[in-house]
């Protein structure tokens, strides 16, 4: 009986008044606000003759809102409409679909010049300037602006524009993202079929344009460009080539390296039987330390002239080997040494071979980003129509953004690591009573929730920051 008395007397109704539900996501609307994106937003979608009923900007930062909170569909809004005596009136579910109907055809251009506009406030308002990139518990040089490239398979569970089957044998799109390393931030992400390639160039560059033109422009100068091998292609390279010869004002003194996945051809398998055993110098690990059963050694010089003559100057190919983990498939070369081999080209001419590797290893952090901005909307497309599902990934760009600028301008420490999912649990979901006094609104969190000082302390800092004027 004692197991069950805590509920005696309990009656539940649905008559509560004043209560907010997810009280944090207050703070990601409101973030958006004092940096300036929502301005930006509203101005950039101001259409001639057209006076909604809902500012077009507004729309987008809260169906953002929305995605950061865990929204995975257009009605998915009312979460936010529930709070409307907070946030004043928020777009019904019908007013979304049709503003991202209308955003699909013509205002990515600007839409993408309004967040670059708001990222450069951003950038500035960085207590101590942008974060180094780490690799190997170490700094890479601070103002080196580090871009993660890579494509992940989204399933459609039903007909959809434009979904095809992947080259997975699944359904869905496919599409492809760059992640600033240094920041978190989802710069630029375009959509394409399910069956789109992996290394197809003109992606690659498509997307990377437009994450450059992200950056603001005292950051471009030096940049360092991750793909993995899938990705790899000989245009891509030519084309990072490129921007560090380019004579034209815009671009001259930037510096672009760039870190890529090679594949491992019988070219290159001969030309690793022919490495001395004494050029094997060991690896690094994820702490800077040897890392035991791996090596590492460049095999530039080792391969056929007529091969190295057709690369852009300065590559080079530099190979990892490691004892493969129980369970690895290997191929038959690797099944005769016992080892398994990966390489990747760069054009990076200094620093030692183990931390080059490393630092090219360290892209594997993308994947966490496509984790994340899969939990925060990239997973489930809503709609039939291709134009609305584009709309929808630069809501999901939009959110994983408010999501970064939250960590690095208001979460304390111990919320500023949290996973999306303990994020939501325990600050943007949650609970509060608004009351009202003196013409003033007061947002009380309950006292006894345990991470109630940290979410105060990230609404202090959020409304520090100063309004754009």
């Amino acid at each position: 009986m004692k197991r069950t008395s805590w509920s005696s007397g309990l009656a539940i109704s649905g008559d509560g008044s004043g209560v907010v539900a997810h009280a944090g996501s207050v703070a990601v609307r409101l973030l958006a606000d004092r940096v300036g994106l929502t301005e930006m937003l509203s101005t950039a979608l101001v259409r001639r003759g057209f006076v909604p009923g809902h500012d077009r900007g507004r729309v987008l930062v809260d169906v953002a809102t929305m995605l950061v909170a865990g929204g995975e569909a257009i009605s998915d809004i009312d979460t936010l409409r529930h709070q409307d005596h907070v946030l004043g009136p928020v777009a019904s579910p019908a007013t979304v679909w049709r503003a991202l109907d209308e955003l699909a055809d013509t205002s990515a251009k600007r839409v993408a010049a309004a967040r670059a506009k708001t990222r450069k406030r951003v950038w500035e308002l960085l207590p101590g300037g942008l974060p180094a990139a780490r690799v190997a518990d170490s700094t890479l040089p601070k103002d080196l602006v580090v871009l993660d490239v890579d494509a992940t398979i989204v399933i459609a569970h039903s007909e959809k524009e434009h979904a095809a089957r992947t080259f997975k044998k699944t359904f869905g799109y496919h599409p492809i993202g760059v992640w600033c390393d240094n920041t978190g931030e989802l710069l630029a992400a375009t959509l394409r079929p399910g069956n789109a390639g992996s290394n197809t160039a003109a992606d690659h560059t498509g997307v990377l344009s437009e994450a450059i033109a992200q950056i603001p422009a005292p950051h471009r100068k030096s940049l360092l460009i991750r793909v993995d091998g899938a990705g790899y292609s000989h245009e891509l390279l030519d084309w990072i080539t490129r921007m560090n010869t380019a004579k034209t004002s815009g671009r001259r003194g930037r510096s672009v390296q760039y870190s890529v996945g090679f594949a491992v051809t019988e070219t290159i398998r001969e030309a690793i039987t022919r490495v001395p055993k004494r050029a094997w110098t060991p690896a690094m690990d994820a702490d800077g330390d040897v890392r035991e059963h791996a090596d590492i050694v460049e095999i530039t010089g080792l391969l056929p002239k007529e091969m190295t003559e057709k690369w852009p100057t300065g590559m080079r190919v530099i190979v990892r080997r490691e004892h493969p983990h129980p369970g690895a498939q290997l191929s038959l070369f690797e099944h005769a040494d016992g080892w398994r081999y990966q390489a990747f080209a760069t054009n990076t001419t200094t620093g030692q071979l183990a931390f080059l590797e490393a630092r090219h290893r360290a892209h594997a952090r993308v994947e966490d980003g496509i984790r994340h901005a899969k939990d925060t909307g990239l997973g489930r497309f809503p709609s039939r129509e291709y134009g609305i599902n584009t709309t929808w990934l630069l809501a999901v760009a939009i959110a994983a953004d408010l999501t970064a600028w939250l960590r690095l301008l208001a979460l304390p420490e111990t919320l500023k690591t949290c996973e999306p999912k303990a994020l939501r649990y325990r600050f943007l979901h949650i609970p509060a009573r608004l009351t009202t006094s003196g013409r003033r609104r007061h947002l009380r969190l309950p006292e006894t929730w345990p991470w109630t000082q940290a979410a105060v302390a990230a609404f202090t800092a959020v409304m520090a920051i100063p309004l754009l004027t």
